[in-house]
């Protein structure tokens, strides 16, 4: 009897408070007005939003290219010598940026995401040095300094060849910046989703849909159908226990 009420309790908490969450890849680059745009305007409130739902991957690399010569590295950047200085600062500060243990509720990955909004907000300004500095006092960030020294040595350049080995294998060359892929596969119909509507893509690609999607047009019929299917199997299983 024990085990039927747990059981029935369990399902009944994968209908109502189940969450589910989706890998996303970001490909982008530090100084593409179009990577900003989709980083300030979509991506940045969408996932402080959908935080529960969303494993975030950010991929600061785009359309550059790179050679080696012995041990080190050679980058060609979509615009400009600047950018890849930038992206090296982006691909050091998602490795480089800690929790604090003073705030438990906020996460790597919560400050990661506010310090590289701030990049890609205040680099399209064009005044003057790169806001490394500038976005860490912003967002409170206290690695500021090792990301500095990460992305004016090897290392900088070592973690953004990594990240330039991800992004061939997505596309090589890649075709569009920013590009969007939900688990690491590249959808036409979902990138242009993305693009125009991220809240809306990232919807689509979650099941059970959260609360948040519900107060989407499209999205809203589907949710409400999904969730009768959870509760009807919900329900034929507790009839099926008793």
């Amino acid at each position: 009897m024990l085990f039927k009420s747990f059981l029935v309790l369990s399902v009944f908490a994968v209908v109502c408070y189940g969450q589910a969450k989706v890998p996303v890849y970001v490909y982008y680059e530090s100084l593409c007005p179009d990577s900003a745009r989709f980083v300030n305007e979509q991506l940045y409130p969408v996932a402080k939003t959908f935080k529960k739902n969303l494993e975030l991957h950010l991929v600061p690399f785009g359309k550059s290219t790179y050679t080696t010569q012995g041990s080190d590295v050679l980058f060609t950047c979509h615009h400009g010598e600047n950018e890849c200085y930038g992206n090296k600062v982006h691909a050091c500060a998602i490795q480089h940026i800690q929790g604090n243990s003073y705030q438990p509720e906020i996460s790597k990955e919560d400050l990661t995401l506010e310090y590289i909004n701030c990049l890609m907000h205040r680099a399209q300004l064009k005044d003057g040095a790169f806001p490394t500095k500038r976005c860490a006092d912003e967002a409170k960030i206290d690695q500021w300094q090792a990301i500095m020294e990460c992305a004016n040595s090897t290392e900088g350049s070592q973690l953004l060849k990594q990240y330039g080995d991800v992004t061939n294998k997505l596309q090589m060359p890649l075709k569009s910046v920013p590009t969007i892929a939900f688990k690491q596969t590249f959808d036409d119909e979902l990138q242009k989703l993305s693009v125009s509507s991220f809240r809306h893509a990232l919807c689509k690609n979650l099941s059970p849909q959260p609360v948040e999607c519900l107060d989407l047009p499209s999205a809203a019929s589907v949710s409400g159908s999904f969730a009768s299917a959870l509760i009807a199997l919900a329900m034929f299983l507790v009839s099926r226990l008793f």
